[in-house]
């Protein structure tokens, strides 16, 4: 995990650990209650910035990193959706995952039918939401391994959650429109040529003789993605 420092609600320093590999995040006991929206930007940049990075899946088993014993997996549930959690029996903390994060905040609405009808033609396969499973988005209207229906990031839902922060909230009044499925499309294309190309750039570093990037299967993320059309909200 890498360690990042922002400014919480009550004015001190709040330092973050963020893993970009898995996805996720450890925040200490009540540190997810007190970001402050330039906070919440700020996380935006920085999981815009790491969105071309190899994914890694979670381990079965995750450990406190205070008192390494086991987390207890379960699950929360909010207006915008159910989500898994990860906590410390100890209360030292959870871990939470990014996509969990922002159903927890509220970032987040379902796709309706017509929307993953028309995503599906673009778009073969997503990464659920809530649990981070390929689904073949053609034949499933649902994670067939978690249960939950398809989510993406709605920037409307982050331009009211950033209400307050001046700088923010006017670029969103200003520039807020409501994400179409052909934005949803493009920015997971893009997504992959980005991801592509840095691929290439790894293998060329480290003279892999793996098959060409493009060869291998397009799986959508709809997180990353949504993060991208957010930021590109932002600024």
């Amino acid at each position: 995990m890498e360690a990042h420092r922002f400014t919480s609600n009550q004015g001190q320093s709040l330092e973050l650990d963020i893993c970009y590999p898995c996805q996720g995040m450890w925040f200490d006991r009540y540190e997810n209650l007190k970001l402050t929206p330039d906070a919440v930007v700020e996380l935006f940049r920085l999981l815009h910035e790491h969105r071309a990075e190899q994914h890694m899946p979670l381990s079965s088993k995750l450990a406190c990193p205070r008192c390494v014993k086991p987390l207890d997996k379960g699950f929360d549930l909010v207006r915008s959706g159910r989500y898994i959690t990860y906590r410390c029996a100890g209360q030292h903390g959870r871990f939470s995952t990014f996509s969990s994060f922002m159903v927890e905040k509220g970032f987040v609405r379902h796709m309706t039918r017509p929307e993953i009808d028309d995503l599906a033609q673009k778009v073969g396969a997503i990464y659920c939401t809530s649990c981070g499973a390929p689904v073949d988005i053609r034949k499933d209207h649902a994670c067939p391994y978690c249960k939950a229906a398809f989510s993406l990031i709605d920037p409307n839902a982050v331009a009211r959650a950033l209400e307050g922060y001046a700088q923010a909230s006017a670029k969103a009044k200003a520039g807020a429109a409501h994400a179409s499925t052909l934005d949803i499309g493009d920015a997971l294309v893009a997504l992959e040529r980005d991801r592509s190309k840095a691929e290439r750039e790894r293998q060329k570093c480290t003279f892999s003789t793996s098959a060409d990037v493009s060869d291998a299967p397009f799986t959508g993320d709809l997180l990353v993605a949504g993060v991208a059309l957010v930021w590109g909200m932002l600024n």
